[in-house]
């Protein structure tokens, strides 16, 4: 029998949420000779590649020490984007006088409380996808328990051994705390615990400004925290376009985030009044008084207590464990896959890198993670999406590209919607209309990117883009646009000049 859980706040909703993904009554099955295939690890790699698996017929075993669902259900994505709808219901709602709605600023407030409780309530029942009974109706047989390599082919689960003939290893990754000092003395936050919050802190402090920084501070500031963003480099969203994120930093401020960049924190500490943080930023020494810490400094891969040494799997503390292109590990009978293996650690990554596992594992195929196309969405307001090259990239191996770039402030869905600040930039190989890749800022730029990641994935380039006929009005009409914009950049002047003379002659 598992060891109990408790998730925080203890209300119904929760513990419905912990008798979906660690159930406190679970029996272990009893282990089935060899397995085809065993998985260590619940969040999506491990939960993608168990029921594909035994979807096939495969024996399958499934081990999670924690919360089925990983990150993603539990302390990630399914959480931060119910929290973010709540925030910008409120904005909505403070902006609704541009739009001649009549709201008494005075009478909007946010019961943070019942914002949570909304959260609770939604995770918990999402989280019965991810069930240890949903996946033993599957055909899995599920172990919840520390799982952990005996040798190159045995794994050990509260000791019950068992063989396997291929093995899977997706145990994720989880917040990185820097080295700061007196901070766990003062005590933080992070993904793994703010959203057990139950009271909005009056002044929060967010140490770094990545994707996940960014989306919780602005949350959090407009659902009513004074809230102060950290960041070590001299731009926010340092992987993005500098042109979108420098959108996003001037969005964050109009909240109200006063952001500090070039910002190395030294040293925390408790006061009587909450913390106090200490932060150089260039020739300034800055003191900061905050109610709550949260870290979103980056990721940690989640190595410890797998005895892969045991497995003849090499890996290392802070890139996770080593694979090829097929996510092979040193163990050829060992596969990998999600947040422990790779740079891309978003849920859709996992998803399709443990779909190349199953084919790879079972069947011994030949699909390679370099041949996945894969797109990503910073949920802030507005988005941030990408897909494929960026300029700076571009730049740096010597690729010749054409950018092409329009702005929401010419596209009138979002003119009529209020929300022109953003645009679409495109980059295509100079001379052709190839696609290499594309950064949207906008209200849902996370779902206008996936039209030019078919583009790109179909080999559809930007003169046929101009041709496919967009609903009007929608923002999705930027992407049109932009295919118009190449389409006349085929127009040399010659060719203007016969066309011009040709139209005047059928007058």
């Amino acid at each position: 029998m598992p060891d109990s859980i408790q998730v925080t706040p203890p209300d119904q909703f929760n513990q419905q949420l912990v008798e979906h993904v660690h159930p406190p009554d679970w029996v272990n099955p009893q282990p089935a000779g060899r397995y085809n295939l065993v998985v260590i690890g619940a969040g999506t790699a491990g939960l993608v590649t168990a029921a594909g698996a035994a979807g096939l017929g495969a024996k399958v075993a499934l081990i999670e020490r924690h919360l089925m669902g990983g990150d993603c259900l539990n302390t990630g994505c399914v959480p931060s984007k119910a929290m973010i709808r709540s925030a910008k219901a409120a904005h909505a709602a403070l902006k609704s006088n541009q739009f001649g709605i009549e709201v008494n600023q005075a009478d909007v407030s946010v019961n943070f409380s019942q914002v949570m409780e909304r959260m609770r309530k939604l995770r918990s029942e999402i989280s019965v996808h991810d069930s240890a009974q949903r996946f033993k109706d599957l055909g899995v047989d599920v172990f919840i328990g520390d799982g952990k390599f005996i040798n190159q082919n045995t794994i050990e689960v509260n000791d019950q051994k068992f063989n396997f003939k291929r093995a899977v290893i997706a145990t994720g990754a989880r917040a990185a705390v820097p080295n700061i000092e007196g901070i766990k003395q003062a005590g933080y936050l992070t993904n793994e615990s703010v959203f057990s919050l139950t009271e909005i802190p009056k002044r929060l402090a967010v140490i770094g400004a990545g994707p996940i920084g960014c989306e919780l501070a602005q949350t959090f500031a407009r659902l009513g925290s004074e809230v102060t963003l950290l960041q070590s480099h001299a731009q926010i969203l340092p992987r993005e376009d500098r042109d979108a994120a420098q959108i996003i930093h001037q969005q964050l401020e109009t909240d109200g985030i006063k952001i500090i960049l070039s910002a190395k924190t030294t040293g925390a500490n408790k006061t009587e009044q909450g913390k106090q943080l200490t932060i150089q930023s260039g020739n300034e020494h800055i003191q900061l008084d905050v109610d709550e810490i949260l870290i979103a400094a980056g990721r940690a891969p989640n190595v410890q207590g797998l005895n892969l040494e045991n497995a003849g799997v090499t890996y290392d503390e802070r890139h996770g464990v080593a694979v090829n292109d097929y996510l092979q590990t040193s163990n050829p009978a060992i596969y990998s896959a999600g947040d422990i293996c790779s740079r891309y650690q978003f849920t859709h990554s996992a998803d399709f890198q443990a779909r190349i596992v199953i084919g790879n594992a079972l069947f011994k195929g030949w699909s390679k993670t370099s041949q996945l196309l894969i797109p990503w969405c910073t949920y802030t307001d507005p988005e941030i999406a990408h897909v494929g090259l960026y300029e700076h990239e571009a730049n740096e191996t010597n690729i010749a590209i054409q950018t092409f770039v329009q702005e929401f402030s010419g596209v009138d869905r979002a003119i009529l919607d209020g929300e022109t600040n953003g645009f679409v930039k495109i980059h295509t190989k100079q001379g052709t209309d190839r696609i290499l890749g594309a950064t949207i800022v906008a209200a849902h730029a996370g779902d206008l990117i996936s039209e030019i990641t078919v583009a790109m994935k179909s080999g559809m380039g930007l003169k046929k883009l101009a041709s496919v006929i967009h609903p009007y009005p929608t923002q999705a009409d930027a992407i049109r646009k932009i295919g118009d914009q190449f389409n006349r950049t085929r127009l040399s002047p010659l060719i203007k000049n016969v066309f011009a003379k040709w139209l005047k002659w059928t007058r």
